[in-house]
């Protein structure tokens, strides 16, 4: 009898032990340093859950997983979620991570973007929001009274920069999110004291930015640009950007404005409307809007490309010089693209 009572105390030790090696040993089957996956809304059933750890190839055995999972109470407190799981994760960690929700965390990574369709498509690609669904919400003025903006300036809110989410974080929350970075940035290093002593709100500022980041990758540049565009703003001068003519056609790929181009409809044509465009025109970078703040005093007005396409302007008080420099750049660049043109041609 006592041979009997020992054999089964090892027996079960055994068991025991096998299932302990089972649940705190790897339960991955993959060589990457992690996999994801998804819970859809309305699929957080463990036949759901079991089917895509089954197509993923993410644990060893769904069916050790269904039991250490049901004994871990997780069906009944499973949500949907993006899920990261490690290489070397052991079957009741991953248990646990969806019985708690410890979601993955998602990167939003804005530069630069030009348009809401732009945002939208960011936005649809990376979380549970379709593109279509965000596009609503961004052409929607009573989604976007709440952070005090229109679907003209919705764009104001973004400072690009690199923002965490869960994958299925509330549109609303998200947009939020960007409203409150929007806010610590304009109160950090005096922001919005700068753009009130140059007769500017920050929104107005961020719309000057725009067009300046269109303008020029050339950072020494930016404040003579941001200077030009002040000085015109403020002598009553139609501002005459070409970035903003590109945006009223929506053809950002343009290399040469012509005066048919100029005549375009468009509250955004800065040579047919006086005054800043309504809104921003992209999404300028922290370095484009600080050179903006603090932009130097100047007399310029004008600005033209280098003729020796450097990427740098020469800049003009009058307009008389302007225009030498002008025509210098047009003589440049027509004989560039007639150089280019002839390369083409077959001998």
């Amino acid at each position: 009898m006592k041979r009997l009572l020992l054999f089964c105390v090892l027996l079960l030790l055994v068991i025991g032990g096998v299932a302990a090696w089972f649940t705190f040993k790897s339960g991955t089957t993959f060589d990457e340093k992690s996999k994801y996956f998804i819970v859809e809304e309305g699929k957080t059933d463990k036949a759901s859950v079991l089917e895509t750890l089954e197509e993923k190839k993410i644990v060893t055995s769904t069916l050790l997983f269904s039991f250490i999972a049901s004994k871990a109470g997780v069906w009944d407190k499973l949500k949907p979620g993006k899920f990261e799981v490690k290489k070397g994760q052991s079957l009741l960690s991953i248990a646990r991570m969806l019985k708690n929700n410890k979601q993955a965390d998602v990167k939003l990574i804005i530069n630069k973007l030009r348009t809401k369709e732009d945002l939208a498509r960011l936005i649809g690609k990376n979380f549970v929001h379709d593109s279509a669904t965000v596009m609503n919400f961004l052409s929607s003025n009573d989604s976007l009274q709440a952070f005090h903006v229109d679907t003209n300036t919705v764009f104001t809110l973004i400072i690009p920069d690199t923002y965490t989410f869960h994958w299925n974080t509330p549109l609303r929350r998200m947009i939020g999110r960007l409203a409150e970075e929007h806010d610590a940035f304009w109160a950090k290093n005096n922001r919005t004291a700068k753009a009130s002593s140059e007769g500017f709100t920050p929104e107005q500022i961020y719309t000057l930015a725009s067009i300046v980041e269109e303008e020029t990758n050339a950072s020494d540049e930016k404040g003579n640009i941001a200077s030009v565009y002040m000085n015109r703003y403020n002598k009553g001068m139609a501002l005459g950007a070409d970035p903003t003519v590109k945006y009223a056609l929506r053809d950002f790929g343009l290399k040469r404005i012509l005066l048919g181009h100029l005549t375009v409809e468009s509250p955004y044509n800065t040579y047919r409307n006086k005054g800043l465009p309504p809104g921003p025109i992209c999404t300028p970078s922290v370095e484009t809007l600080d050179a903006v703040l603090n932009a130097p005093k100047t007399d310029y007005l004008f600005f033209v490309a280098s003729s020796e396409f450097n990427g740098h302007h020469h800049f003009s008080s009058n307009f008389a010089e302007h225009s030498q420099y002008a025509k210098q750049y047009h003589v440049a660049l027509s004989a560039r693209m007639a150089e280019k043109k002839a390369d083409k041609e077959p001998e």
